[in-house]
């Protein structure tokens, strides 16, 4: 009688562990299907420029995107992939357009989540960087497959 006893004690004392690993293991997303996703940005920054130390320069920009993921999954020890480009554009008058182009074709668990963008934009004149800006993370949705998501983004100095 006591044997049965302590063997009802110790299944209930178990059960709860048995359901919390069950679940965590259907949750975890290497199991996933995962899903191609590809395409360009297309970008183009608009950079108004209110320095006279900077009128006649150059303008660098650099963008970059990463797939936009989860928090959890931000933690994961896995390699996410990161797409980059850089252009340069001359500074006429009181302004420029930079452009880049990032292609990119990835496999994703979680289409819904976009990408996430990223830029630096240097404006540049016979002495140095004479005004720089940077923005990170920016949420984008993913352009239509195989299509590009054409982007003017306005940046002033």
């Amino acid at each position: 009688m006591m044997r049965v006893r302590i063997f009802q004690i110790l299944l209930l004392a178990l059960l709860p562990s048995a359901a919390v690993c069950a679940a965590g293991a259907a949750d975890q997303r290497s199991g996933a299907v995962q899903v191609t996703v590809s395409g360009v940005y297309s970008l183009t920054f608009n950079v108004q420029v209110r320095s006279a130390a900077v009128t006649g320069g150059t303008i660098y920009c650099k963008a970059k995107i990463a797939p936009n993921l989860p928090g959890f999954e931000n933690r994961s020890p896995r390699v996410v992939p990161v797409e980059s480009a850089r252009g340069v554009a001359a500074i006429v008058g009181s302004s420029g357009n930079c452009s880049v182009e990032i292609p990119f074709s990835w496999m994703v668990a979680d289409t819904q989540n976009g990408v996430a963008l990223s830029y630096e934009i240097d404006a540049v004149n016979g002495s140095g960087v004479a005004a720089g800006r940077t923005q990170q993370g920016i949420d984008v949705a993913y352009p239509e497959m195989g299509k590009a998501a054409n982007m003017r983004l306005r940046v002033a100095f």
